[in-house]
């Protein structure tokens, strides 16, 4: 079994479980809203299954959370809703307009229950007894007639309660069980339809499967004994197959009684409903004491009381929940946020402006006008912090998604994996976040597979049986690099450039390692020896270079045989307000990070050694630091009695290592706005962005980190 990164675990009496509900609280308004604006452009006519997919999606978010939470008359109304549209989107039944108005109203009836239970079960409860049984009749196909729904379903809804299990087409089977014929398809790979049949060898308790014979290409057929429902089914298999290629059809069947004995302890609702009394439903939350979870037990009002409530219109209650709800957010426009943005960085720009044409003002003279500058200057700051933070979230949101899948994945390769996450604080703009995931994903994926060996493979390499998986985060300069490290055995050269010819890809002996490293990301290049589910395709790969690219990153390959491999994604902001240093080489200007800057100092020509292919050094404390001479990196012109040589140094750090710059002069410390270059221009080296000055001038921001390795 692997072990990934658990840390908190074990303290479950300390978490603060309000953080929880507020974020399934935001979570759920927002599916409620996109699903109610899918189901108002919902061509009936002509629904297309991406678009009924969309809508249950939506619904099955808010059933599960409200399951787990403990709010059982949203899970309750919410699953009816599920059940109705996975019968639309399996095209079981023809959509019709009584439908979409129930589902929408069901939608009206969610949010205001979810608004009760966040303000903690204050407010009038909404009766949703009625909307249930309408739900029900018309995901079993019943069209509703001219006469009152109401009435037709109050005399209706229990007439088919004792029938159902007499009138049953097929005796039951053991325990409740249920025969069915599972067909999977159409498939490119058939070999990995066979996980879905190690799911019912490694669940307990799931059932039990056979082959059978299939004359359809690109198919599977199997033979299913289970207590599991169908959504519950689905729900396991999709990790290997979409829900849109499972095809489940009932060949012996029975309605499984109340008390039955389930698989996983998963119960049939739908079948519930129909056959015991509603009053006796009972939650099914996973945390005690949540906010306005029912003291007693989950009654189904009578249609008599339903039209009774109705008659008392509610709506002032419904309303008032739902104002409740949204009280703590706003929804705004991602295109508004980033014009606050953009007008922010303009802001910062006036104010250096005003601030370098006030230094020659005399003090005494203009005293109120230069304490009015240094307000601005102060409250400016403020402004820029709190416009960036707006569309600021944490690494730790992309960094949760892995545990799951490693422990997952490493189980089935039977690998031991250990977790580790370093900088979760460290904030991404939303948009990247998202983006950035699913090469992410590869990337994780093909550590686990390709670089970290099996527990004996590394226990005859010295290593401990258990791998080590790292992903980090950091702010560098302008740019965030985020790293995927693995302690496996690393890239072999020799065994890359094999591939790559046998592929008809160029790869001379010449190569460097770094481009060496690089072919992996070849459209089609892949060191597996066989496909499998997991990797072997050569795209994942490919994935990732095209994603960063689309992004404006770039990304860097470290490997050692036998040690391990290091993979950097380097990020940059397309706007960013920071504190840099300005540093003179000639008429140019350069920016430094300041994060960046450790010491500056006069240096004597004494004190600069030259070595081999004429490379400098320069002794500070007993310290040997290469030496970068920024003129000569950039080619800056010497004007008529400009200094002939510079004789300042500028010690930066950057990944552990330092060193100097000689520039000209320092000219002073100030926030600058990060335009990013690329997209404006194009990728310069050793660049990492540009500004505007307050003089109206353009400087460039020099890119600490690639200036560092140039001088290995």
């Amino acid at each position: 079994m692997a072990d990934t990164h658990n840390e908190g675990a074990g303290a479950g009496a300390d978490f603060d479980l309000s953080q929880f509900y507020q974020i399934f609280f935001e979570e759920a308004g927002e599916n409620l809203d996109q699903m109610e604006q899918m189901l108002l452009n919902l061509d009936l006519s002509a629904a297309n299954d991406e678009e009924l997919n969309g809508i249950f999606r939506c619904a099955h978010s808010i059933k599960g959370g409200s399951a787990t939470f403990g709010f059982t008359d949203v899970a309750e109304l919410t699953h009816k809703m599920e059940s109705l549209l996975d019968r639309l989107r399996r095209h079981e039944i023809t959509p019709i307009p009584e439908m979409v108005d129930a589902l929408l109203e069901s939608a009206d009836a969610s949010r205001s229950l979810l608004a009760r239970h966040q303000a903690g079960g204050a407010g009038e409860a909404v009766a949703t007894g009625d909307l249930v049984r309408r739900i029900v009749d018309l995901a079993a196909g019943n069209r509703p007639n001219a006469a009152p729904a109401t009435a037709t379903a109050a005399v209706a809804a229990p007439a088919p309660q004792a029938p159902v299990k007499e009138a049953a087409p097929a005796p039951v089977l053991t325990n409740g069980e249920r025969l069915l014929q599972l067909k999977i398809g159409p498939v490119e790979n058939l070999e990995a339809v066979d996980a879905i049949k190690e799911l019912f060898r490694d669940i307990p308790g799931l059932g039990s499967i056979e082959d059978l014979a299939c004359d359809q290409p690109q198919h599977r057929l199997f033979q299913v004994k289970t207590q599991a429902t169908n959504d519950d089914l689905l729900d396991l298999m999709v990790f290997h197959v979409s829900k849109e290629q499972v095809h489940i059809t009932d060949q012996v069947g029975a309605v499984p009684s109340a008390t039955a004995p389930m698989a996983m302890g998963l119960a049939d609702p739908d079948a519930a409903l129909m056959e015991a009394d509603v009053d006796h439903i009972q939650p099914y939350g996973l945390f005690d004491g949540a906010p306005g979870i029912p003291d007693t037990a989950v009654a189904m009002p009578s249609a008599a009381e339903t039209d009774a409530v109705k008659t008392e219109a509610p709506k002032a209650a419904v309303r008032a929940n739902m104002a409740q709800m949204e009280s703590t957010s706003i929804r705004v426009d991602v295109k508004k946020v980033d014009q606050l943005i953009n007008l922010a960085g303009e802001l910062v720009i006036i104010q250096a402006m005003l601030a370098q044409n006030s230094q020659t003002l005399d003090p005494t003279a203009n005293q109120q006008l230069l304490s009015g500058l240094a307000d601005l200057d102060r409250n400016t700051r403020d402004l820029q912090e709190a416009v960036m933070s707006i569309r600021m979230i944490p690494m730790s949101t992309v960094f949760s998604r892995f545990p799951r899948m490693l422990r997952d994945l490493a189980n089935k390769l039977g690998k031991k994996i250990n977790l580790v996450t370093q900088g979760e604080a460290t904030e991404l703009d939303k948009g990247l976040v998202e983006k950035i995931t699913d090469p992410l994903t590869h990337l994780v994926r093909n550590s686990l597979d390709h670089g970290i060996e099996m527990p004996e493979d590394r226990i005859k390499a010295g290593k401990s049986e258990q791998g080590t998986l790292t992903l980090s985060a950091a702010h560098q300069g302008g740019s965030i690099v985020i790293e995927v490290r693995d302690d496996g055995r690393g890239m072999n050269r020799e065994k890359l450039i094999r591939k790559a010819r046998e592929r008809g890809i160029d790869a001379p002996d010449t190569m460097t390692d770094s481009e060496v490293w690089m072919l992996i990301f070849a459209p089609g290049f892949s060191t597996a020896e066989q496909v499998t589910d997991v990797s072997g395709r050569g795209v994942g790969m490919d994935v990732v270079r095209k994603n960063i690219a689309a992004l404006n990153g770039s990304v860097e390959i470290d490997s050692v045989e036998g040690v391990g491999m290091r993979v950097s994604i380097r990020l940059p902001l397309t706007l960013a307000i920071m504190d840099g240093m300005s540093v003179g080489v000639g008429k140019e200007v350069y920016i430094l990070p300041l994060s960046s800057v450790v010491e500056s100092f006069q240096v004597n020509s004494a004190d600069v050694s030259t070595v081999t292919q004429g490379s400098q050094l320069v002794k500070v404390r007993d310290e040997y630091m290469p030496v970068i001479g920024l003129e000569k990196v950039f080619a800056v012109p010497r004007q008529p009695g400009d200094k002939s040589t510079s004789d300042i140094m500028v010690v930066i750090e950057s990944d552990g290592s330092r060193v100097a710059l000689l520039v000209d002069e320092l000219l002073g410390q100030h926030q600058v706005v990060v335009k990013n270059l690329e997209s404006n221009y194009r990728k310069v080296p050793n660049i990492s962005g540009a500004t505007i000055l307050g003089d109206g001038t353009v400087a460039l921001i020099l890119d600490t980190s690639s200036l560092v390795r140039k001088s290995r």
